[in-house]
């Protein structure tokens, strides 16, 4: 996906895409001021038409992404009585929830089931990574892998659209925020603004917080730079933007977010967000010392200090065995426990802490996989029925929603869209996706979702 030369990171396109401070405030220490002047066009952020009232303003979201496409046999919907060839090489165990089963490599969150809720029914019908993330991350179906335009992003994404319609809960924290990185994964691509201009991409921490000298490397100035020093090349900066200012008047719009950058460094707040080191032994050990793990403890960090959406990005899925890709048993054993403990804590941890009714936890990839086992040992793509796990955000929880047949093929009972799912994230925020519109690159207004509806079960009655 990223192909990183001299500090910045180029997207698919070609275009630089620095994080959120790299984009304003770091470009002031180092950038030229044509590459600077550029960085802010495509910064620009775009109208909404109309704009409805948000409804809340205190609420947030982590969303654990899994790319590549975790099995749901596995996972959150186990097929205990198939044939071998369907139920594949676990069990399942029973949760907390009477008549509710996870796999077998899932026994934290099934001790926890009454606080968690699995929608069994998702389904958009493709295996095709691309199409997929972009279905899932944004609730619009992606461009085909094998043609030209398949890594650009069609719509903003859950998180974009947050942070353009909310911004942070606390003023002076980022209102999105990724970790540790959003790189990884397969066809990984769709984490982003589109044309609601860069100021709303994720701030990105780019680094491992279960490392012992773990630093948010955006948070940290250039070698031999002061603030003093930043400060001055601010102020010059601000005399040249007037200038460009008087014959471009969409630049403010940027400078905003360069200021916004500029405070984002300084800030004592968002330091002592990122500081995981301050947090007890016990609580860390909790989640489980590995990336996951630590990334999971990170975004609970973020959310309790105001920051609106946080994705934690996990290790690829994608275990169908061929292609350089693990066997779905290696693959499930390598990757579910430590997913499994990391999600159980967090959701504890919320609930200890207060915070979970206002914070609402989201866990899924792109697809599922394929019913029956390959010749490798591997489940291939599937989008024809996969699950997705919602917990807290004050919503009803303990329960499965909608089921898949007897082989985990297709849905049987209470379908659902990616819509539905980008709807109900969207309601939990306060915010109405079916009478908000944003503006396209060609000024069509494009509403956030078109046809999806919050899910009922979830969240009741909708007045």
């Amino acid at each position: 996906m990223f192909k990183v030369s001299g500090g910045a990171t180029r997207d698919c396109e070609g275009l630089v895409r620095r994080s959120f401070v790299q984009a304003g405030v770091l470009g002031l220490a180092g950038l030229a001021l044509p590459e600077f002047l550029q960085l802010k066009a495509q910064a620009a952020p775009n109208t909404l038409h109309p704009r409805p009232p948000v409804t809340r303003n205190d609420t947030s979201v982590i969303l654990i992404w899994m790319s590549g496409g975790p099995g749901h046999h596995e996972t959150w919907d186990p097929k205990p009585d198939a044939v071998s060839q369907y139920r594949g090489p676990f069990g399942a165990t029973a949760t907390s929830v009477p008549g509710m089963q996870f796999g077998e490599l899932c026994p934290e969150q099934a001790k926890i089931a009454e606080h968690l809720a699995v929608l069994r029914g998702v389904r958009h019908g493709s295996g095709d990574h691309t199409k997929g993330n972009h279905w899932m991350l944004t609730g619009f179906e992606g461009p085909d892998f094998n043609k030209p335009d398949n890594k650009i992003q069609r719509r903003p994404s859950l998180g974009s659209a947050a942070a353009a319609l909310r911004g942070p809960v606390i003023p002076g924290m980022p209102p999105y925020a990724a970790a540790p990185h959003l790189r990884g994964g397969t066809d990984n691509l769709f984490h982003y603004a589109a044309y609601l201009g860069g100021a709303h991409n994720p701030f990105i921490t780019n680094s491992d917080p279960n490392e012992a000298d773990f630093r948010v490397r955006n948070l940290a100035l250039m070698s031999g730079l002061t603030f003093d020093r930043l400060e001055s090349r601010r102020e010059l900066l601000k005399t040249i933007d007037e200038v460009h200012r008087r014959a471009e008047p969409q630049i403010q719009s940027v400078n905003e977010h360069q200021a916004a950058a500029f405070d984002l460094l300084t800030s004592a707040t968002v330091k002592d967000a990122f500081d995981i080191s301050s947090e007890p032994d016990s609580i860390r050990d909790a989640y489980g010392r590995h990336t996951f793990g630590q990334s999971a403890l990170l975004a609970r960090r973020l959310v309790e200090r105001g920051v609106t959406f946080v994705t934690v990005n996990t290790q690829p899925w994608d275990h169908h065995g061929t292609a350089n890709r693990l066997p779905t048993a290696e693959g499930a054993n390598l990757l579910i426990p430590p997913t499994d403990k990391a999600i159980a804590a967090l959701v504890r941890d919320l609930i200890d802490r207060g915070l979970d009714k206002k914070t609402l936890v989201v866990a899924m990839g792109e697809f599922g996989r394929t019913p029956k086992m390959n010749d490798a040992g591997g489940r291939d793509h599937w989008g024809h029925a996969f699950s997705v796990l919602f917990a807290c955000g004050g919503m009803n929880m303990g329960q499965a929603i909608g089921s898949s047949d007897a082989h985990g093929a297709y849905v049987t009972e209470r379908p659902i869209d990616p819509e539905d799912v980008a709807a109900t994230v969207y309601h939990h925020l306060g915010i109405n996706a079916r009478q908000t519109t944003i503006n396209d690159l060609s000024g069509r207004p494009r509403y956030l979702v078109e046809k999806g509806e919050p899910i009922r079960e979830l969240v009741g009655e909708i007045a």
